[in-house]
């Protein structure tokens, strides 16, 4: 599964990617509208995954067309009552349908029944809705370096995906190789293993020697998922054709016909995720997760010391990973829309956040004062808690056949 794992994510995403690709089925919606303003603005939506059918029908008809969608001759129907002013429609157009239509189906509706309204009310103050069309401008602001390379508009984009991707790798880590040490420790107090070990080494290096060589397992299989990542980036370069070497630039000229189709966007992406600086990333993810790793197994090597079984554990394990889904939360909402905020670069240094939080600023580039200060509070926060758990440790280790509490755990913090 470590060498397997990279080629099933990227086949889940290509599989994903050709699914959001397949065409929806068509739906066939009638329209009775009483107004006789909107036939011509919904047939032009006949493109965009439905068919409407404009119906002008009588009281009794409309009655037995509601029938007709109950036996499902017809996927919906739009009621549009008759009115004096167009401006009372809202909350009096009716959908009516046997199953409940998707978000984007009603907002579509609504858009075209707002923009005729729209265009309406335009008229009766005389106003010309061609000059106020041709009045409306789209711009789009044209992204290059300070070195005169073409920069790809969805670069952030970008770095937010790998921030986020590093960032989860490192939490999800976290819980599966600490939850290792945990059930090391239970698995050796229940099959009495424990007494005996013990008898030749010291409780505090028994956990250290725990975490330590849980850890080297885990950076192996990430080096082996890197190693076989950036080989299926070489592979994706070359088969669209990028250049991938030092000082490389693309013409703006044919950037801008690069960008026309998906082959051209492709190139620019993986240009630009080779421009970011993935040795800092990468080596940033190994010092974090050795940090971060070293810091919570910790923990959970003392609650395993303190329980005989994983039922019991249960009650510890909540705080300890709560501050790494509250660092998710902070790095997906607010390192997303200010990286070098303030909120960002708090929890960029708090020790039980920071692995996470600050794995996701670096793609935004960091000064390098900051990692300094952050990597030296996680490991200044690990050596203090390692202190801690080890007196945990120490007591519990050969306690048997009683469910610590919170109040216990804290007399042996003071043996």
């Amino acid at each position: 599964m470590t060498f397997l794992s990279p080629l099933l994510f990227v086949a889940i995403a290509v599989f994903i990617g050709y699914l959001s690709s397949m065409k929806a089925e068509t739906k066939y919606i009638a329209i009775h509208d009483e107004t006789g303003l909107f036939a011509s603005d919904f047939l032009k939506e006949n493109k965009k995954g439905a068919e409407f059918n404009y119906l002008n029908l009588s009281e009794a008809n409309v009655n037995a067309l509601k029938d007709s969608i109950t036996k499902e001759n017809f996927d919906g129907l739009i009621l549009i009552p008759k009115t004096e002013n167009v401006n009372d429609l809202s909350g009096k157009i009716e959908f009516i349908s046997n199953n409940s239509p998707s978000i984007s189906f009603i907002e579509n509706t609504q858009d075209v029944i707002a923009s005729k309204i729209t265009k309406i009310n335009l008229e009766k103050l005389k106003l010309d809705t061609l000059a106020i069309q041709k009045a409306q401008s789209n711009v789009n602001i044209h992204l290059v370096k300070a070195s005169g390379e073409e920069s790809l508009k969805g670069l952030n984009e970008i770095k937010i995906g790998i921030g986020g991707a590093f960032g989860y790798l490192i939490m999800m880590f976290i819980i599966i190789y600490g939850n290792m040490v945990m059930r090391s420790v239970i698995e050796e107090k229940t099959n009495r293993i424990i007494e005996i070990i013990i008898s030749s080494v010291k409780p505090f290096q028994l956990m250290i020697g725990k975490i330590i060589g849980t850890s080297l397992a885990g950076i192996l299989q990430f080096m082996i998922w890197a190693i076989i990542g950036l080989g299926l980036m070489f592979a994706a370069s070359a088969f669209f054709g990028v250049n991938v070497g030092p000082g490389t630039n693309i013409p703006p000229a044919m950037a801008q016909s690069m960008q026309q189709d998906f082959s051209g966007i492709v190139q620019m992406g993986l240009k630009e995720a080779w421009n970011l600086p993935i040795a800092s990333i990468l080596i940033g993810f190994v010092i974090y997760f050795i940090g971060g790793y070293f810091l919570y197994s910790s923990f959970y090597a003392a609650i395993g010391a303190a329980v005989d079984n994983q039922t019991d554990s249960q009650q510890f394990l909540l705080p300890i990973i709560m501050p790494l889904i509250l660092s998710v939360y902070i790095g997906f909402f607010t390192v997303v829309n200010d990286p070098h905020g303030t909120v960002a670069v708090a929890f960029s240094m708090i020790p039980l956040t920071s692995p996470i939080v600050m794995l996701m600023r670096i793609p935004f580039g960091v000064p390098w004062w900051q990692i300094a200060i952050s990597v030296s509070l996680l490991f200044a926060t690990f050596f203090l808690v390692v202190w801690f758990a080890a007196k945990i440790y120490r007591v519990g280790i050969l306690m048997y056949g009683k469910k610590p509490t919170w109040k216990e755990l804290y007399k042996w913090l003071k043996y």
